[in-house]
């Protein structure tokens, strides 16, 4: 299966060793895994323009970083959301790159997601997971699951280890 990562963190930090574990998981299952730093990539949010649906083809408009981001959605079997919690929600940069797959409507292939979240204190998921939801549920994708990190779970040994678990079952 091509699993496709969308890294929404814009440091290295609690986020990047969940990604790295669920890659370190999913890779030794067999997986092949495509790890992209939206986190740190110029991408900028949908404009509601309809270039993509009237004249562009499905293609935006823009021209940033999200060109490097397409090819792996268009071609993954499943899709990972990962992202520290800003303020009850994705960081901007993740939600930049998953308002701009307007464009294409849903990855051509994807029917599987999951969402890998972290965050200083255990009770601000609830905007970041209703996304995740809604998202799962307008794209068809079959929820694999929501993997969350919370004070000083992060970086632990305990979840790393949980997370390589779960993307080794995959």
């Amino acid at each position: 299966m091509k699993i496709a990562v969308l890294n929404g963190s814009p440091k290295i930090g609690n986020t990047a060793a969940m990604v790295a574990a669920f890659e370190e998981g999913a890779k030794a299952a067999g997986h092949e895994v495509e790890v992209l730093h939206v986190g740190k990539m110029k991408i900028a949010g949908c404009l509601g323009c309809e270039y993509c649906h009237t004249k562009g083809e499905g293609k935006c408009i823009q021209k940033d970083d999200m060109e490097k981001v397409m090819p792996a959605y268009l071609d993954c079997d499943m899709v990972v959301y990962a992202s520290p919690i800003y303020y009850f929600g994705m960081t901007a940069q993740l939600h930049a790159a998953i308002q701009r797959v307007y464009c294409i409507g849903k990855p051509a292939k994807a029917t599987k997601a999951a969402l890998l979240l972290s965050s200083a204190s255990p009770e601000p998921y609830a905007g970041a997971i209703g996304t995740y939801k809604g998202m799962c549920a307008f794209m068809g994708f079959e929820d694999m699951g929501v993997i969350t990190a919370a004070g000083e779970e992060n970086g632990s040994e305990a979840k790393l280890a949980e997370i390589r678990a779960f993307a080794e079952k995959l």
